[in-house]
């Protein structure tokens, strides 16, 4: 009877640990980059592949990097949260277009309703999203003045998102 307690109390455990794990939501999953600053990159920009885009270009304001690509399907479902977000003019919205053909990411943002990002990013072999611990798109950070991650939402956005935290964490940075 005794050689059983110890393995019962070890699958009692793990079960335990599986318990708490399944009650997660994934897309809380805490960024190691919250308070860092963003990473360093120079990327050419998808509308005028001529011209680069850095996020020291982007000093002094608040914004909001979107990583997406037009293979991506949740994306489809974020982009109108975005066009209505770039119409209210609440905040710049600067996209990363992640591992993505250009031709086809042009093409996209025409399909499906236009062009909310004041600039994209073409980050075409994925290095930059790998910089930001992207493993999936779409993602959204939220950035501050000073070029300091401040938040991170996984998934497609959402108004609701937006309204109660992404844009009154703006707010609060604008005026900081």
């Amino acid at each position: 009877m005794r050689r059983f307690l110890l393995p019962l109390a070890i699958f009692i455990v793990l079960v335990g640990f599986l318990a708490v794990g399944l009650r997660l939501n994934p897309r809380e999953v805490p960024s190691p980059l919250i308070g860092k600053p963003v990473p360093s990159f120079r990327l050419p920009q998808l509308q005028a592949p001529d011209q680069s885009i850095s996020p020291e270009d982007l000093r002094g304001k608040v914004w909001l990097l979107n990583v997406w690509a037009s293979w991506c399907v949740s994306c489809r479902q974020e982009h109108p949260v975005l066009i209505e977000l770039d119409r209210q003019k609440k905040i710049m919205i600067v996209g990363l277009n992640y591992k993505d053909d250009r031709a086809a990411a042009i093409a996209w943002l025409k399909q499906y309703g236009g062009d909310p990002y004041a600039i994209s990013a073409v980050d075409a072999d994925g290095r930059v999203g790998i910089d930001f611990g992207v493993y999936g798109v779409p993602e959204t950070f939220l950035i501050d003045k000073n070029g300091v991650i401040r938040d991170k939402h996984i998934g497609p956005l959402t108004t609701e998102v937006l309204k109660n935290k992404i844009l009154p964490n703006a707010e609060k940075l604008a005026r900081d």
